[in-house]
């Protein structure tokens, strides 16, 4: 699946690279409200810094990071993510890569 994604991503710089050689311009990307929304994904709070912003998760696959299912840290987009959390608690999330770090952008407890 991650091979798929590399060949996919040098495909469309090749593609870009020649239409722009062509003084050509490629189509603008699709506006993020068309874009399908990421999944959420199941997780288990296993550690807490919140004065650093980071959560440690126990956490199943993340597809759009095309990450497996592991135990790993993560910053938080927004430290208020972590208030009320514990270890323990049952989490719903999801992740992208921001500056090259995974970071969580939406926490939500499962009760």
């Amino acid at each position: 699946m991650k091979v798929h994604h590399i060949l996919i991503a040098a495909i469309l710089e090749a593609a870009a690279a020649q239409a722009s050689a062509q003084g050509m311009s490629m189509p603008a990307k699709p506006a993020a409200a068309s874009a399908p929304a990421m999944p959420l994904v199941d997780g288990e709070v296993r550690k807490l810094d919140p004065a650093a912003g980071l959560v440690v998760l126990q956490h199943g696959d993340i597809p759009n990071l095309a990450m497996p299912g592991t135990t790993m840290g993560f910053d938080v987009a927004d430290k208020k993510m972590l208030n009320g959390l514990k270890v323990g608690d049952k989490v719903r999330f999801q992740a992208e890569m921001i500056k090259g770090k995974a970071t969580v952008t939406e926490l939500k407890t499962v009760k």
